[in-house]
């Protein structure tokens, strides 16, 4: 069987949509990869017939063994790229999801292989994000919020953003919201906005934005 990059794009796709947690759709994968209802179909029929995914009662896709498979493979090696991207040669942080995107193609096995050598494994990407599955409970698990959840007055430290947005991202970076930076919610508003204090300077942001950014109570803050 041959894996073409479509092929690769639409795993990886209901990979990322389950560990968003999203129930996967075929309107959903439609959304995720900004492609058309019938081309969706399509792949669908396709990769079902080939043993990649199974879909239940004509509509929930899930991935089987090979699939998920393949899609953890390329979503190791996507993350593989951002670090390379930012690590090695300091390209912005918000930048190197879409380059990723394009470069996780082309990477040969061998070059997949120097980069685990030289950057190590299992280390989150630029956006905070740790390769593999990583779902909503998962993260909950180990104390991260959406920052849309917490109350006023708290102090975090944001841990992962969410990286299919590059529009987004440049605005977060803007702000000086991103992974690791140290911020407090001063107050929760009655027109779906927080303030926050971030390096000092007041902030607005949309509580749509805040669900997108994951936080954790920031140690520093829990020492004092």
């Amino acid at each position: 069987m041959r894996i073409t990059i479509s092929k690769e794009n639409y795993l990886k796709a209901i990979a990322e949509a389950e560990s968003a947690g999203e129930v996967v759709i075929a309107a959903a994968l439609a959304r995720w990869l900004g492609v058309s209802a019938p081309a969706v179909a399509m792949a669908v029929r396709r990769l079902k017939r080939e043993g990649l995914i199974r879909v239940a009662n004509s509509v929930s896709i899930t991935l089987a063994k090979e699939g998920r498979d393949i899609a953890t493979r390329l979503i190791e090696r996507h993350n593989l790229i951002e670090r390379m991207l930012t690590e090695i040669f300091g390209m912005e942080w918000y930048k190197v999801h879409d380059e990723a995107e394009h470069l996780e193609h082309a990477v040969s096995e061998d070059f997949e292989r120097r980069l685990r050598e030289k950057l190590g494994e299992g280390d989150a990407c630029p956006h905070g994000n740790l390769p593999g599955l990583d779902r909503p409970q998962d993260r909950r698990q180990r104390g991260w919020k959406p920052m849309d959840e917490v109350d006023g007055g708290s102090a975090l430290e944001v841990t992962s953003v969410f990286e299919r947005d590059r529009k987004l991202l440049e605005y977060l970076d803007g702000l000086g919201i991103r992974p690791g930076s140290a911020l407090r919610v001063v107050t929760r508003n009655c027109d779906d906005t927080m303030t926050l204090t971030v390096a000092g300077k007041s902030v607005q942001l949309g509580c749509a934005a805040a669900s997108k950014v994951w936080t954790r109570v920031n140690p520093s803050s829990e020492q004092k």
